[in-house]
């Protein structure tokens, strides 16, 4: 079986990926296969930093905005996915470039992670979702806690949806779900990968990241969480994890000012980098590029174009036609 090229830039929030893997894109003709679980979102544009406008008519970027934020979207959908643009993207000639900060999206992929059947049984569903509608979120998750404390660990509070789910494949297979989603290898990797992470000096990235949510406030973040509110989307969706929507709902009802949700978003984004970083460096195979200021930029970029080229090169001649395109 011939191995996609595929080209990795990944690495924690506000390290500048996109920047980079724009640039790339432009100088190694690519194209850019999103891989932040959060910008697959419709309607969560300033919250999860997407690409503007203007970068999506610089380059083609792929699997933004395909699902609505009430709608169920897992990991062996997003390989799916994945799989029919990198090969849409391959059979144009082009090289299809993974960049975002989701460890376990870009693990999944270059891996091959294999996932089992999902059992489903609509009545049980609807029975755990009014326990925890009548118990509460704290109630649930401690359930959930005594029987697969591995899932509790991975699984926030207040995200009703994954909290009913674990319960639900426990109950209908008397297997936790953590343990059915031990994951093995697919025998015949489809990729051929070179991955890469971008990092900062810890200092830098964190004065990054709390410009770049001043930044996306200016923009108008508050009005974004404010129609998603408006429109029904709850904290108990998985979409709604997405950073600091939950302070910014919490300011909209009355409930904390805006400079206090302010304060919080930023803390949360530094230790969620933090942990982005702990999980890139548990993974084998990755370079680490670090840069500090703009005048570096440019010597990451020829370093990716060099390895982008190499790619394409061992890469086997395009076909006219592969599998589907699934394009933003």
């Amino acid at each position: 079986m011939a191995h996609l090229p595929l080209l990795v830039i990944a690495g924690p929030t506000a390290a500048g990926k996109t920047r980079i893997a724009l640039a790339v894109a432009e100088a190694a003709a690519g194209e850019i296969i999103n891989a932040d679980s959060m910008q697959i979102y419709r309607h969560l544009d300033i919250g999860t930093a997407k690409p503007t406008v203007a970068d999506r008519e610089r380059v083609p970027f792929h699997l933004l905005d395909i699902v609505a934020p009430d709608e169920p979207y897992s990991v062996a959908d997003f390989q799916r996915d994945v799989r029919r643009t990198a090969e849409g993207i391959a059979g144009r000639g082009r090289l299809p470039i993974l960049c975002g900060g989701t460890g376990l999206y870009v693990r999944a992929i270059v891996e091959g992670f294999r996932f089992p059947p999902r059992p489903e049984d609509a009545g049980a569903r609807r029975r755990l979702e009014r326990e925890f509608d009548e118990a509460g979120a704290e109630a649930m998750h401690a359930r959930l806690a005594q029987t697969d404390p591995r899932s509790a660990q991975r699984i926030h509070l207040h995200d009703r949806n994954r909290i009913v789910r674990a319960l639900e494949v426990l109950e209908l297979t008397s297997r936790p779900i953590s343990e059915q989603q031990a994951v093995d290898s697919i025998e015949a990797i489809r990729y051929n990968a070179a991955q890469f992470v971008i990092d900062r000096p810890r200092e830098v990235l964190y004065q990054a990241i709390e410009r770049r949510v001043d930044e996306m406030l200016q923009a108008g973040w508050l009005s974004e969480a404010r129609r998603l509110l408006q429109t029904g989307y709850g904290l108990d969706l998985q979409s709604m994890q997405a950073l600091g929507y939950q302070w910014l709902f919490r300011h909209l009802r009355g409930e904390l000012d805006l400079g206090e949700a302010t304060r919080l978003i930023k803390r949360d984004t530094r230790r969620f980098a933090k942990r982005q970083l702990t999980w890139f460096r548990r993974q084998a195979g990755l370079i680490w590029l670090s840069w500090t200021d703009d005048a570096e930029i440019p010597h990451l970029v020829g370093r990716l174009v060099t390895t982008a080229t190499a790619l394409r090169s061992a890469a086997p001649p395009a076909r006219p036609r592969f599998g589907g395109d699934t394009t933003a």
